[in-house]
């Protein structure tokens, strides 16, 4: 047997047995019972992993190293055992999602599954590092959803318009500042709204269509470990339950009730539990992302360009302003709904940020207007 083999198989077991280390801390510093069972079947699956490297050092002939935790792996237990299990749980969903593919490509590990378990576990550590004290897994999932479903939609239109808004105000300042035409000031704003709002939309389409994509890929996965292991996903479902906070009997039932269901319910369950995907907010469309995006940053776009269709010169910079300033008013007093605070402080700060832009490029334009033209 080569040295490299002895080698990947000692870091494996190395691996292993710190999670052993670490997953039995975790059960003896976890006041909740429930939690703590959750802790020891984990360290269990770790344990049967760590005695399959043992067994192929042991039948290549190499002596097995003696168990010393890593000095990580030390640290959290000393975190878990003085400031509770949940202190040290989101450090190690990190960890955890990390290695959840350190055994694709490992043959043998792959011939006993492990490469699944080890994904398993860092979906479960997931679910663990996201639950809130004093909200149920089930309320804090769908508080979270409601939250997410409409903060990001107002974030996305607010951010659209304030884009496309303070670069074509700042990009028109800084034309007029040069002194050019009526005619070429639109024609400059004009671009700067094409580009920017195709450049937004192809940037929005590209985003929603490649999530789509991914989570397509990892539900078409998900469904066919449901159909080649259903005892496995069953086993793994009750193990996200208890860590939503159900007890080892409840988990196991209602996982089971969910399983031998089958169909898109259980896939459902499946996508939403282990993968933190809701189907349902996978239906928005690429093209209306990517529409609305355009029409969101050509809206902002138009408050300081649209001026310069009546006016010219100095009347044109003035009306130009005065639309931009309202469009950034009422920009920045929107962000109140998302972020709380006083709507007229914010729509005053941006304001002043935008003001402070556009004063900047005028300043530069004027600047090369005069030595061009010199």
């Amino acid at each position: 047997m080569g040295k490299e083999e002895i080698k990947r198989w000692r870091a494996n077991l190395a691996g292993e047995r710190d999670a052993v280390f670490l997953y039995g801390r975790l059960a003896e510093a976890e006041a909740n019972p429930g939690l703590a069972e959750l802790y020891r079947r984990l360290a269990q699956t770790e344990v049967r992993h760590a005695a399959f490297w043992e067994g192929r050092l042991t039948e290549a002939g190499s002596a097995v190293p003696p168990f010393r935790p890593t000095f990580g792996a030390k640290m959290k237990a000393r975190f878990a055992s003085r400031y509770g299990a949940q202190s040290v749980v989101g450090s190690i969903a990190k960890v955890e999602r990390g290695a959840a593919g350190a055994y694709d490509g490992q043959a043998d590990a792959e011939l006993v599954g492990m490469p699944a378990e080890e994904r398993s576990h860092a979906r479960i550590f997931g679910v663990l590092a996201r639950e809130s004290a004093g909200l149920a897994g089930g309320e804090l999932a769908r508080f979270e959803g409601r939250h997410r479903a409409g903060g990001n939609a107002l974030r996305a239109g607010t951010l659209g318009a304030n884009d496309g808004l303070l670069s074509v105000y700042s990009l028109v300042m800084g034309v007029a500042g040069a002194g050019v035409g009526k005619s070429a000031v639109l024609v400059t704003g004009v671009a700067g709204l094409l580009a920017g709002a195709l450049s937004m939309a192809l940037g929005e389409w590209i985003s929603v269509q490649s999530s789509r994509e991914l989570f397509g890929r990892q539900i078409d996965i998900e469904r066919q470990e449901l159909a080649d292991s259903p005892e496995e996903e069953t086993e793994e479902l009750a193990l996200i339950y208890m860590a939503k906070g159900l007890d080892a009997e409840q988990a196991r039932a209602t996982a089971l009730r969910i399983i031998s269901g089958g169909g898109e319910t259980a896939l459902d369950t499946l996508a939403r539990e282990e993968l933190g995907i809701d189907k349902e907010e996978l239906g928005g469309s690429a093209w209306v992302a990517a529409a609305t995006s355009f029409g969101l940053f050509s809206l902002g776009a138009a408050f300081p360009v649209l001026p310069y269709v009546f006016w010219d010169g100095t009347a044109g910079i003035v009306a130009s302003s005065a639309a931009s300033v309202l469009g950034l008013f009422s920009i920045g007093a929107l962000t109140t709904l998302m972020t709380g605070g006083n709507a007229f402080l914010r729509g005053l700060r941006h304001v002043a940020i935008g003001l402070a832009a556009a004063a900047l490029t005028f300043g530069i334009g004027k600047l090369i207007g005069a030595n061009v033209g010199g």
